[in-house]
């Protein structure tokens, strides 16, 4: 039988914390999300980040570019896959 080294107390390279022990389901249960507990300005100085999709608008596939679409799309920043998305709407116009 294989063992995690990664959660095995018994690994003596693994550090355990007595004061923040691993959360248990009721500590699970118990919990609450953060605009519950914190006060606005403190949720403020967190860093934003996107939720899950309510309903999935987009396929993930693997397709094959050439590279100087790549680097085209790429130089242009963050969102360079959104923007290829784009110009293939563009491309088939209104076409379904």
């Amino acid at each position: 039988m294989s063992r995690n080294k990664i959660t095995d107390k018994g690994d003596p390279d693994v550090v355990f914390d007595d004061d923040n022990p691993e959360w248990t389901k009721e500590d699970f249960a118990r919990a609450r999300p953060p605009h519950e507990i914190f006060p606005p300005e403190i949720l403020a100085a967190f860093p934003k980040t996107r939720g899950a999709q309510q309903a999935p608008k987009k396929v993930a596939i693997s397709i094959r570019l050439s590279q100087d679409v790549i680097d085209f799309f790429k130089s242009s920043g963050p969102g360079w896959q959104t923007r290829i998305d784009e110009t293939l709407k563009k491309a088939i116009g209104g076409k379904r």
